[in-house]
């Protein structure tokens, strides 16, 4: 019997080590794409201003770029040591994106990386860039492989169980790489990074403006930066309505939690909180359709047929065919050796009930319910946040086309003030994403109680502590680091301007 402390607990270290990880990357990649743009203006114009601005906020996306990657590694060790029956029965087909991001992305990083850093003075201008828009592109693929994977768990495909090795084996890699619940959360991810970077910029242009400081530097860095934040934002938008598309088809159960839906139909309202919700909006998001059908959490579980008149499992019937497929599959490995028509029996009925078999791990129907206002609650910050930095970077854009941004000092307040905001949003949106699909470490495939490894309560709650402890310290040390150089402000003739 799993100790259901257990669970939580290596579920509560996972996340730790994930939402940590989280803070460095969106900066990381909103900042390669703020400060390539930056240099492409000073390789056209040839004026030295915008090299030593795209070199200062180089200086602040290698102090968070080298955090980050401790913190990625870490998490990647994880699924060893403390998911290692998930690691085993599909690390065939996860390790795959995991495998081309380390070899692949990590070394076209790691070579413009240096170039970038090292290289103004050795290599000409263009081929500099080039390295720029190169790191830039490479934390992108990287990202890309691990949203890949990531993806595959929300939604399983290209792969077969083999019974002989108890493992899921990747059949078709296309059909992985281009999952579109991968594809989506990819570019969902990715831009909200723009969005990250820019209002980290925007912020900090504003602070040097507070301050009566670089006020050329800081409106420069705060128009680029909101070009590109409202570009990624509204992509961030379209990417999130096919996102909700995909949820609706292949993770109900989350599209449900996500808006406290307890009895669904058609027409669904969305709720905008709990009270107040508007006719009709829900099934056009969920379907494209208002008149489009969207199942509730009691539709779920007691089952249900749709209006196309297809017949949807109630959660009792899929923990019968679970509960079969797993009698069949050890009646298969029992007999496969010394009966061998006994063992072809049961591999029919282990491929019959397949597509349930995760279920058969589930004891209660309740646990196919994520906990409701935690994916709720997280959906509306993500989406009030992200439409408040919206209207935030139009304004900045507005007023900073001008300079009058540079007499507005609400305006600059409200702008420092939200790169907490921004972080808060982007944190929000992997809450949904992720609490949103449990009690599955795969979706209908694996859950949770099923994936953990055979460790101890105790050592799972020190290294838990001890990550809190290491983590918080390399915040503290990547925002000391960066508080510093921000002080300093960019350099002009090799002093601060």
């Amino acid at each position: 019997m799993i100790d259901a402390s257990l669970i939580d607990l290596s579920r509560a270290q996972f996340a730790l080590t994930a939402c940590y990880h989280w803070v460095f990357v969106p900066l990381t990649l909103g900042l390669a794409v703020i400060m390539a743009v930056m240099e492409t203006i000073y390789v056209v114009k040839k004026d030295e201003f915008w090299k030593k601005t795209a070199q200062f906020w180089m200086k602040l996306f290698g102090i968070n770029f080298a955090v980050g990657i401790a913190t990625g590694l870490i998490l990647e060790f994880e699924f060893g040591t403390n998911w290692s029956n998930y690691s085993w029965f599909v690390g065939d087909i996860f390790g795959a994106p995991l495998a081309i991001e380390g070899i692949f992305a990590f070394f076209i990083e790691a070579t413009f990386v240096a170039v970038m850093f090292f290289g103004w003075d050795k290599v000409g201008r263009r081929f500099h860039l080039a390295s720029t828009w190169m790191t830039g592109i490479g934390a992108a693929i990287s990202a890309f492989w691990i949203l890949v994977a990531n993806g595959w768990m929300q939604h399983p495909v290209g792969m077969e169980f083999n019974p002989d090795t108890v493992r899921n084996e990747m059949v078709d890699f296309w059909a992985v790489a281009t999952n579109p619940v991968a594809v989506t959360k990819f570019f969902h991810s990715v831009l909200s990074g723009w969005m990250t970077g820019a209002i980290f910029v925007i912020g900090i242009g504003c602070w040097y403006l507070l301050r009566k400081r670089e006020t050329r530097f800081a409106l420069a860095s705060i128009r680029v930066a909101s070009v590109v934040g409202i570009i990624g934002t509204l992509a961030v938008m379209f990417t999130g309505d096919r996102s909700g598309i995909h949820v609706a088809k292949y993770q109900p159960m989350k599209l449900a939690a996500a808006e406290g839906l307890y009895d669904g139909g058609t027409r669904a309202p969305f709720s905008i909180v709990p009270g107040l919700e508007i006719p009709g909006v829900l099934s056009l998001l969920a379907t494209h359709d208002i008149d489009g059908y969207v199942p509730g959490i009691n539709d779920l579980l007691d089952g249900y047929v749709d209006p196309q008149g297809n017949e949807h499992l109630s959660a009792e019937a899929k923990m019968y065919k679970g509960t079969e497929a797993l009698r069949a599959f050890r009646t298969y490995r029992k007999l496969k050796d010394v009966d061998p028509q006994a063992a072809a029996e049961a591999r029919k009925v282990l491929d019959a009930n397949i597509d349930c078999f995760g279920y058969g791990y589930i004891k209660d129907r309740n646990e196919l319910v994520p906990d409701v206002w935690l994916v709720y609650w997280p959906f509306r910050i993500m989406v009030g946040l992200g439409s408040f930095l919206l209207l935030l970077m139009i304004a900045v854009l507005f007023y900073g086309r001008n300079g009058k941004i540079a007499h507005m000092k609400w305006l600059q307040w409200t702008a420092l003030l939200s790169i907490p905001l921004v972080y808060i949003a982007g944190q929000a949106g992997w809450i949904v994403a992720e609490v949103g699909r449990q009690p599955w470490a795969i979706q209908d495939l694996l859950p949770v109680s099923a994936a953990i490894s055979s460790v101890s309560t105790a050592a799972v709650q020190t290294t838990f502590f001890i990550f809190v402890a290491v983590f918080t310290l390399f915040l503290a040390i990547d925002i000391n680091i960066m508080v510093k150089a921000i002080k300093k402000g960019p350099e002009v003739d090799g002093k601060a301007e």
